[in-house]
């Protein structure tokens, strides 16, 4: 299935996309602090700026994530799917060309814009892929294949930073950015959507035109209200991501900043950290979950998953 389908195309690509954004990951904040507050191991500024770009981001995509899904189903997995890949190289390519205050500035705003647009939906279109052309039982082990693939581009993605320096960090992550698109768009099969077949009255029955409307395709707040109330399992879902998106975006906007004032932890220290938690991501999502999910069942599945992240969390009170 996976090789009709071309699933492996699409792990490919996630894993390639992911590379290229994780592996800045541990040298943002050494960026970050010699930008704003060169120097020192202790600047409010970043946090702050840090905390304010994720309230725009989530805000902006509130708005947009809805409309990127409508257009999807109309347009296609694939030529969706290029828009936040192909959008993701260009803060990439503003720090690697250079690192100074103003550069910085121009990175901040345009990933913050770039962001509202694209956080995430590369994740959630690769998704909906998946359900188009995987049997609804096998779906859960499929997305825990899928999770893996991004897991160990975590751990590799950090690796190559541990060996790097800040210049060719960012170099070569915007490279692999543009070789993940190339490949997506050279190997990566359409998706086989099955438009129209869907449980729920509101949101999701309008159906796909090719003729472009923006304010048609942009659901309304009553579309999302009425989706929400029809399906009980959605609204139940999304808000548990809610509250546990709140906490994982709260802890680590400040988690770097925090190693960094107190442990002065630096570019190659972060990455250390990150593999150690990435590795465990590869053992339990590759390993773990494809064998242990057909038997316990996804709900059950989901309450572990989150009384490990509650527990994980509280080790830093």
């Amino acid at each position: 299935m996976v090789k009709v389908f071309g699933l492996s195309h699409l792990f490919m690509t996630l894993f390639l996309h992911c590379f290229a954004n994780f592996m800045v990951v541990p040298a943002i904040t050494d960026v970050t602090m010699a930008a704003l507050c060169p120097g020192k191991d202790e600047c409010s500024l970043a946090i702050y700026l840090t905390g304010a770009q994720q309230v725009i981001i989530g805000l902006g995509s509130l708005v947009v994530m809805p409309l990127v899904g409508n257009l999807s189903d109309i347009y296609g997995r694939k030529v969706m799917l290029t828009l936040p890949i192909t959008l993701s190289v260009f803060p990439l390519v503003i720090l690697a060309y250079s690192r100074t205050k103003y550069y910085f500035y121009a990175y901040y705003v345009l990933k913050t814009l770039i962001a509202m647009a694209t956080e995430g939906s590369a994740q959630f279109l690769a998704l909906a892929y998946v359900a188009d052309n995987v049997p609804e039982g096998k779906r859960a082990a499929v997305f825990g294949i899928m999770s893996g693939f991004a897991s160990s581009s975590f751990v590799l993605g950090n690796f190559s930073t541990r060996f790097l320096s800040t210049s060719a960090t960012f170099q070569v992550a915007a490279a692999m950015s543009v070789v993940s698109l190339v490949y997506m768009r050279v190997f990566l099969p359409e998706s086989n959507m099955r438009i129209g077949i869907c449980e729920t009255d509101c949101l999701l029955e309008k159906s796909p035109s090719k003729k472009w409307n923006l304010y048609n395709n942009l659901p309304s707040i009553n579309d999302t209200i009425c989706l929400l109330r029809t399906s009980p399992t959605f609204s139940k879902a999304a808000a548990v991501a809610f509250f546990i998106n709140v906490a994982d975006v709260g802890l680590y906007a400040s988690l770097m900043y925090y190693l960094k004032a107190q442990f002065h932890f630096n570019k190659e220290q972060f990455a250390d950290l990150m593999i150690i938690s990435g590795i465990a991501g590869v053992v339990s999502q590759l390993i773990i979950m494809p064998i242990i999910t057909p038997l316990m069942g996804e709900e059950k599945m989901l309450s572990v998953g989150l009384f490990f992240t509650a527990t994980h969390v509280s080790t830093f009170y």
